[in-house]
């Protein structure tokens, strides 16, 4: 090869990184503006939607994409389901949360898929827990792999396959002081700047009190700040936040999440939970610097992201809590 061919070659080779470089970090942040302009726009005709993302979400309808393990698929699966105490149980009724199933290709429903990343055979979501790209640094854990994209509504069974995902290309890691099983974290740096995001495993499991879900999060004794907002302010998306006092009524109403009773989602919709506006958000940023979002109802229920379980806290911790938002 002589000079002349060593130097087209070269060029070559680094006009493709670059495109390829500019192309993945054009997509990072087209995502990114996406999901600020989804924060801000107003949210009174997507908040039914946004409560079943998960069941409608990824292509498939609830009764089809909800699955309990081992359990065949049928038109009458529940999305979340409540199993009574036998008489032996000690336990309170809890809540199913079945085991995430791939969507059927030939289901014929066609949706917006929700970002998701194949891990161990489970299938992990978007958070409902954010970070900055400033702090996902000092959180990445071990190296998990790398996922391969190419995912969408459309995919059959064989495309999920170990870390497929619908994100693109990118490095997997174990995010520190959170079981992998739970949590794990997309991380991409181009030219100096960090593309960053938690996804959780959250399906398969059998929620029994708020310590099964909401105890992962590990909220008590780690609050740094906190703030809440109105249902108006939610609604409208006007991001008016107010201070929230890191005190008795708040660590109070942590304590007593590991407590609280699990509901299913389903029936609460169903029953127009939604329908009522005595709402308020509170947002808990942890020391490790994660952006913890819950969604506090004024009939003492609480829930987490869109998963399809509500807890129900107790009275007196979750009114002390209520009563001291007020604008």
């Amino acid at each position: 090869m002589n000079e002349e061919q060593f130097r087209i070659k070269y060029k070559k080779a680094v006009d493709t990184t670059m495109t390829t470089n500019e192309a993945m970090k054009q997509r990072m942040e087209d995502k990114l503006h996406k999901v600020q302009q989804e924060r801000k726009r107003p949210r009174r005709t997507v908040y039914i939607a946004a409560s079943i993302v998960l069941a409608a979400g990824i292509g498939v309808a609830a009764s089809s994409f909800w699955k309990q393990g081992g359990t065949p698929t049928s038109p009458g699966t529940e999305v979340a389901k409540v199993t009574p105490n036998t008489p032996a149980a000690s336990s309170p009724d809890s809540v199913v949360i079945p085991k995430l199933e791939l969507p059927d290709k030939n289901s014929g429903v066609k949706t917006s898929m929700v970002p998701l990343v194949v891990y161990q055979g489970n299938i992990y979501t978007q958070a409902a827990t954010r970070i900055d790209a400033a702090d996902a640094t000092a959180l990445r854990g071990d190296k998990l792999g790398r996922t391969t994209g190419g995912i969408d509504e459309l995919s059959g069974n064989d495309k999920y396959t170990e870390l497929a995902s619908n994100i693109g290309e990118t490095d997997i890691y174990a995010v520190k002081g959170y079981d992998s099983d739970f949590r794990i974290m997309s991380y991409t740096e181009i030219d100096g700047q960090v593309y960053a995001e938690l996804f959780e495993h959250t399906n398969g499991i059998t929620v029994s009190s708020g310590a099964d879900l909401l105890g992962k999060l590990h909220l008590e004794g780690r609050i740094a700040s906190a703030e809440w907002e109105s249902f108006e302010s939610w609604n409208n998306g006007q991001q008016q936040y107010e201070p929230l006092a890191n005190d008795e009524s708040l660590a109070g109403f942590l304590a007593s999440l590991q407590d609280a009773k699990p509901l299913a989602a389903d029936p609460l919709i169903d029953q127009g939970i939604y329908d009522d506006e005595n709402r308020k958000v509170i947002y808990l940023k942890l020391e490790d610097h994660t952006r913890v979002e819950l969604t506090l109802f004024g009939k003492g229920l609480v829930r987490y992201g869109n998963d399809p379980v509500f807890f129900e806290v107790e009275s007196g911790a979750f009114q002390a809590l209520w009563k001291s938002m007020t604008p």
